[in-house]
């Protein structure tokens, strides 16, 4: 099993995803060396600080700090956490629509919560798109098809 898909079933909770696209990220970038090449960018599967650190390195930005910004749209982020749709290209059909990052962490099922943390382990993921615009999307663990 990868570290994606023990990720994906809740068994790296402690840890965070952040993949980067082609596009976005330098050649020469030390994050190539860290991660693991998957079409069009770079995955990495850290865990939680330093996942966060490697954020800041390669986007200039916090992680939480995004994750806050890209929670006021939703969109549909892919279960390979390295794609998805983004909510603003219907109203903006002639900008460029493709992921130049996302950012995910997986939280812990928690009942007292309620709604989808009662239901099981939650996958928050974030993107950003070439058009400017951060959305996101979660989902609870095994109850998404892949």
């Amino acid at each position: 099993m990868s570290n994606l898909d023990e990720f994906l079933a809740g068994e790296r909770l402690d840890d965070v995803v952040f993949y980067v696209s082609d596009a976005y990220l330098d050649d020469d970038s030390r994050l190539r060396s860290v991660g693991t090449e998957v079409g069009g960018g770079v995955r990495l599967i850290l865990d939680g600080e330093t996942g966060r650190s490697a954020f800041q390195a390669g986007t200039g930005m916090g992680a939480m700090e995004f994750a806050k910004t890209a929670m006021g749209a939703d969109g549909e982020i892919a279960r390979s956490l390295d794609d998805g749709t983004c909510p603003f290209a219907a109203e903006n059909p002639d900008d460029d629509h493709e992921i130049r990052f996302v950012f995910a962490f997986a939280e812990a099922q928690n009942e007292e919560v309620g709604g989808l943390y009662a239901e099981g382990d939650v996958v928050h993921a974030y993107a950003h798109c070439t058009c400017g615009e951060s959305y996101s999307h979660k989902w609870v663990i095994g109850e998404r098809d892949a």
